[in-house]
């Protein structure tokens, strides 16, 4: 697992730095001063709170992982079309690079 993050004072703790390695989590941060670096990833989240998280609240965490889960590997990657792979779902984006490979 990968958690990504700006360089929020929160994400720069020393105890939140310590409980991302104890339980063996990559950290990986935007650099100072470039606010481009992360912009997929950034993308990405603000799609998945304005088609996901915002329009339907959930009961309890699990039922919350459950649907993440789910956008992510029934949606996102099999049929929703992203702009940076030609408009391409990211499975036919692959699908397409192994062929020509």
């Amino acid at each position: 697992m990968v958690h990504h993050s700006d360089r929020g004072s929160q994400y720069c703790s020393v105890d939140d730095q310590a409980l991302l390695r104890k339980r063996d989590i990559l950290i990986s941060m935007s650099g100072r001063g470039n606010c481009n670096d992360n912009s997929m990833l950034e993308t990405f989240f603000k799609t998945i709170k304005s088609e996901l998280i915002w329009p339907d609240a959930r009961q309890s965490r699990q039922q919350a992982e459950n649907a993440v889960a789910r956008y992510i590997d029934g949606f996102c990657n099999p049929v929703r079309r992203h702009s940076s792979p030609g408009f391409q779902s990211p499975i036919a984006f692959e699908r397409k690079a192994r062929e020509v490979s």
